[in-house]
């Protein structure tokens, strides 16, 4: 399975808390983190849901 590189490039601060909960289910805890899931569609579904604040690297 393919690998995928997410970043935390926004705050959560002020965000709903769904999208709040989504970021952390993702691992990410930090702006400028980085973490790297396996590229499923639920991955890629929670990604969507946070476009806003994650970018997808590489």
């Amino acid at each position: 399975m393919a690998m995928i590189k997410i970043k935390l490039v926004k705050s959560k601060i002020g965000r709903i808390e769904n999208q709040k909960r989504t970021v952390e289910a993702l691992g990410l805890r930090k702006i400028g983190q980085i973490v790297e899931k396996q590229d499923t569609p639920q991955i890629r579904g929670m990604i969507e849901k946070v476009k806003h604040m994650v970018e997808v690297v590489e």
